[in-house]
């Protein structure tokens, strides 16, 4: 009973926003905040803006897991096009033996920020067995042999292997991947109207200074920070050049 009490506190908004506050005093955590105020909805965790969302758009959502909860929200409420991506041994099986709904699209494929091919290695539990769910391309210890090659491309190509000339929404969560992908994003001409990313430099192999470069090349193209959640790492932008 204790335990379910404490598990809730841990995942209530208050617990986050004062863990988040002693992080970021602490030197631990970014001070990112919103650069623009927009209405947004928070769907599954993420904040997105409604109105930058125009009728039967495009969403290319990165990285799926265990959940489609966001992708299912985004077909209901906004009536969007999803196109998911995720090489995830369980989580392609999952979605194989599933039938979401017909505007959900699955790809077993890595999203990188070049095409080719990428080996992913299974996230280490806290009791040191190898996740099941959650994969990097960042190996831990004890999670070397357990790799997996799959199928890799940029979002660039993304888009020229689906036909696409744009994308709506664009929501990144991939363990640590997201700085490539974003360093060909950024390079490119392509340009989400709004972007989800969840920042992993929680990860010991990655430095926070990592986020705080992308963050700011994000915004010198363009981007805009309009919501950041309650841990500090799922960060919502807008494409506003002229803002």
């Amino acid at each position: 009973m204790a335990n379910a009490a404490w598990k809730k506190l841990e995942r209530s908004n208050g617990y986050q926003k004062t863990k988040l506050f002693l992080r970021r005093i602490t030197g631990q955590e970014l001070w990112l905040r919103p650069d623009i105020r927009v209405h947004s909805a928070e769907e599954s965790d993420w904040s997105i803006s409604p109105e930058a969302i125009p009728a039967h758009g495009i969403v290319y959502s990165i990285g799926i897991g265990g959940s489609i909860d966001f992708d299912l929200d985004l077909i209901e409420l906004y009536g969007l096009e999803i196109h998911a991506f995720d090489p995830t041994p369980a989580t392609v099986k999952w979605l194989e033996a599933s039938r979401p709904r017909q505007a959900f699209h699955f790809y077993p494929w890595a999203v990188t920020g070049s095409d080719g091919s990428i080996t992913l290695y299974p996230r280490a539990r806290r009791d040191g067995s190898a996740s099941d769910v959650m994969y990097t391309m960042v190996p831990e210890a004890g999670t070397r042999e357990n790799g997996v090659e799959v199928p890799a491309y940029s979002v660039p190509t993304l888009m020229e292997k689906l036909g696409h000339d744009r994308i709506d929404l664009l929501k990144i969560d991939i363990e640590g991947a997201e700085y490539e992908v974003l360093d060909t994003l950024i390079s490119s001409s392509v340009r989400p109207a709004q972007l989800l990313v969840e920042f992993h430099h929680r990860f010991s192999s990655i430095d926070k200074s990592m986020t705080a470069d992308t963050v700011a090349r994000l915004r010198a193209v363009g981007y805009r920070i309009f919501a950041v959640a309650a841990t500090g790492r799922e960060v919502s932008f807008l494409y506003s050049p002229d803002a």
